[in-house]
């Protein structure tokens, strides 16, 4: 496979053959001081077919730092609206983002490269356009930990940064992060040209995204409602997946909802700690709206948003359909996941039960999520003695028994084998999650000038479900300090 320097990259920009309606050009605002390199991340490179040596040119930073383009780049920062806590805001935009292009591989895929904390554009609403190096790192991190867990997620090339000052809270660096996805359009893009009667628009938008990222549905009189069928399906798979592995968006607006069905805006995001179903890990969301178990929920009101905006494109009664499969679909995904996380192959009526009634205890006895899901691939047949490091996360250790025991039949009953079963839990029950102590540890060092454990933590999450040696310390339970950290929307 041939692999290109920064200039021989091939970049195009399909959405800027879209009207101007839908963008505003203008290039990225570079930083005030010298960019440099903090982090640059080899699997998402390999996506674009860009050579690794390329990161160590200086010329790199400046690409993805701002001060300068490739050949090809059209930069251009998007339109879109949304709702935002349920409100819905007429225009938003990329703020602080521009997409610099598309970058197509060797095998056909086209990827957005798109520069957070680039600068004002027309849609900053008051901002400063830029963002701060701690949400970067944390931006950075979770999009790889999220593939690294096999959920569909934006990608990330690289942090830049600099000492460029930010003001938020309290004085911080400015960075830049280079995020990568199939494309940037989100319910919300649909959403600003319905609101403003501009039908045409958004007929233009909707036949651009399905000839690029649908290409299967081009023909049929219905393909709008086909299209619209499909993002149903892909966010339904999407949000059974977070609930899975127990981790929580936070900001949930129609803005941060992508037509691909990818995790998309990592804010104030959190893995859970302990299991707490209304776990909320935005500080901001004073009422719950985005607690962890109102996900679901949440996924089908934005999908409905989008229904709304799909109207002059799609018979009604088509949309509704297609929304009526959501929920069977979202609890469907969620129940074989869990299914697999217990180790079960068949599938019994009663899986559900016992499947919550572990939830609740976990819940009552504030158990690791992660880490009682992992202990659990050891569980024993046949052999109380040895699930005692088990039993002992819970301080009600009857309770426990007794839902052992109700367990230990259901595994007899398809003739469970201990050893199979646990390769099999030991696949989809990760042992690393990017809890928010190790990011707050890896901002605090970097905000230092030491940038290796972002590096670390790459590493660490790229590979979660495997045992890897010399990190037992980052599969264990977050210290005092680091439980219940508040993050924010400040970026």
């Amino acid at each position: 496979m041939t692999k290109y320097r920064l200039e021989t990259l091939s970049f195009d920009n399909t959405y800027a053959r879209l009207p101007e309606a839908f963008y505003s050009k203008l290039n990225p605002t570079s930083f005030v001081t010298p960019p440099h390199l903090i982090s640059f991340n080899p699997a998402a490179a390999e996506l674009i077919d860009l050579d690794p040596e390329q990161a160590k040119r200086p010329e790199f930073a400046g690409v993805f730092g701002g001060s300068m383009l490739a050949p090809g780049m059209e930069p251009l920062a998007m339109l879109y609206s949304g709702h935002q806590f349920g409100v819905y805001v007429p225009q938003l935009g990329d703020g602080r983002a521009i997409l610099l292009g598309e970058v197509r591989n060797e095998r056909g895929e086209k990827w957005d490269l798109q520069l957070k904390g680039a600068g004002l554009t027309p849609f900053s609403r008051e901002g400063d356009g830029r963002a701060v190096l701690r949400s970067t790192i944390r931006e950075y991190l979770c999009s790889e930990a999220m593939h690294g867990l096999g959920i569909p997620t934006t990608r990330a090339l690289c942090i830049v940064g600099s000492d460029h000052k930010v003001y938020r809270e309290q004085v911080e660096t400015g960075a830049m992060l280079v995020r990568m996805a199939p494309s940037h359009v989100r319910f919300g893009t649909f959403e600003i040209f319905y609101y403003r009667k501009q039908h045409e628009q958004l007929k233009i938008l909707a036949d651009y995204v399905i000839a690029n990222h649908f290409p299967h549905l081009a023909d049929g009189s219905d393909k709008y409602a086909r299209f619209f069928s499909e993002v149903v399906e892909r966010t339904a798979r999407l949000i059974a997946q977070w609930q899975a592995v127990g981790w929580a968006h936070g900001v949930m607006n129609t803005d941060n909802m992508s037509i691909h069905g990818i995790t998309l805006d990592c804010g104030p995001f959190g893995f859970m700690d302990d299991y707490d179903p209304g776990f909320i890990c935005n500080h901001s969301d004073h009422n719950g709206r985005y607690a962890f178990n109102q996900q679901p929920y949440i996924g089908l009101w934005n999908l409905s948003c989008l229904a709304q905006a799909m109207l002059p494109l799609a018979e009604k009664e088509d949309l509704k359909a297609a929304l009526d499969r959501y929920t069977p679909l979202c609890g469907g995904q969620y129940m074989e996941l869990m299914r697999a996380k217990f180790g079960l192959i068949e599938t019994k009526e009663e899986d559900a039960s016992l499947i919550q009634e572990l939830l609740a205890l976990m819940h009552l006895h504030h158990v690791d999520y992660t880490i009682v899901f992992r202990a659990l691939s050891l569980f024993q047949t046949g052999s109380a003695s040895l699930n005692e490091p088990l039993r002992d996360f819970f301080l009600d250790r009857e309770a426990f028994d007794k839902w052992a025991r109700r367990y230990e039949g259901r595994l007899r009953e398809e003739r469970s084998r201990d050893e199979d079963r646990l390769v099999r839990m030991n696949r989809v029950n990760p042992k690393y999650v990017l809890r928010n102590y190790l990011a707050q540890t890896a901002i605090e060092k970097a905000q230092n000038k030491d940038y290796s454990e972002i590096d670390r933590l790459l590493t660490l999450l790229q590979n979660p479900y495997s045992d890897q040696p010399g990190m037992g310390t980052y599969a264990t339970p977050p210290p005092n300090w680091g439980k219940h950290l508040a993050v924010s929307c400040s970026s």
